[in-house]
């Protein structure tokens, strides 16, 4: 994977020095998550495809950050004008709720895109039903919840309040990105890790191979995943096939909600229009890339989108005759 990374990045480099030759294309900036989780890898992978794309006269590079939270900072700066952010941040965002305390009106959707899928990652000692109530289990335990201002962060501790696990007495929490937190728990540093992203991660693999039976991917009951939707009903069960992860026999089944792709509402028409239309047009390649995009097909491309559909976005659609949800349609 890194060395497919090192490769894009290459490739990009090169392609944008031609264009440099030929004439100048607007460079736009897409920021997605930490090098050990999905969103990465893939914004990696459909920023060199856009740049490779001579003719939609644009290019796109895409960076690393602390993934949802900070990509909502860096877009409403204009530091970023594309983002991948979970969608619950979406939801937060359209009316200034959760952790974001103002409305974001600037931002805009182009698709939901893979799931994002829950990892709560627990040492066996301290596994009793298997379920993400034995995080309940953890008494003085150093869990690792994400890195600060992280997607990963908010939506975990959004999903242990609603099911009123007590993190902040029973938990010494750390703030550490995937690949170091799957480094941690290999090491025995950490108790637990909370890795949502598409699988198969990086960082949960390396620490399966290391670990095998002494580390466990926690299931949701139903009960469970229905707590967590009562006020936003974006996740749903996923089941983890057996073998998803090295010594993983049994399916696992946690629970997901989508990931978005978003933009601001002051990037062109046509810009969004033809980088919509290069995601679809180039999804068997993403896919090769990362087997979560497998999951994406343009029939569901928009289905748990919380913030209107750009223009551009939205022409393309039409075009394709993909229904329009009514509420994606507020700004026109």
């Amino acid at each position: 994977m890194l060395r497919l990374i090192s490769l894009c990045l290459l490739l990009t480099s090169l392609l944008i020095a031609c264009s440099d030759q030929s004439g100048v294309r607007r460079t736009y900036v897409l920021t997605t998550g930490t090098t050990g989780g999905t969103f990465y890898p893939v914004g990696v992978a459909l920023s060199t495809l856009v740049t490779a794309e001579q003719e939609v006269g644009f290019s796109l590079t895409a960076i690393s950050s602390a993934g949802s939270m900070e990509n909502i900072k860096l877009l409403r700066d204009n530091q970023a004008q594309f983002g991948l952010i979970l969608a619950i941040f979406a939801a937060w965002a359209r009316d200034g709720e959760g952790p974001i305390r103002n409305p974001q009106p600037y931002m805009r959707s182009i698709s939901a895109m893979w799931p994002n899928v829950e990892h709560f990652v627990l040492h066996s000692d301290l596994v009793t039903t298997g379920t993400i109530a034995d995080l309940g289990n953890i008494d003085g335990g150093r869990y690792s919840i994400g890195m600060r201002n992280s997607g990963a962060e908010q939506t975990g501790i959004y999903i242990l309040d609603a099911l009123e696990i007590d993190y902040v007495e029973r938990f010494s929490l750390a703030y550490m990105g995937y690949g170091a937190s799957g480094s941690a728990m290999q090491d025995g540093n950490i108790v637990g890790m909370n890795v949502p992203a598409g699988p198969p991660v990086t960082a949960i693999t390396q620490a399966y191979a290391q670990l095998g039976e002494d580390m466990t991917i926690l299931d949701f009951s139903a009960e469970e995943i229905a707590t967590i939707n009562r006020e936003f009903p974006l996740w749903e069960s996923y089941e983890l096939a057996a073998g998803t992860y090295p010594y993983q026999e049994q399916t696992i089944t946690t629970a997901a909600s989508p990931n978005v792709l978003v933009v601001r509402d002051d990037v062109p028409e046509d810009i969004v229009y033809n980088l919509t239309r290069l995601l679809w047009d180039n999804l068997a390649t993403l896919q090769e890339i990362h087997s979560a995009t497998r999951a994406m097909a343009i029939e569901i491309a928009l289905i748990g989108i919380q913030v209107p559909l750009h223009p551009g976005a939205l022409r393309y659609y039409r075009e394709q005759g993909v229904e329009i949800p009514e509420q994606l349609l507020e700004s026109f």
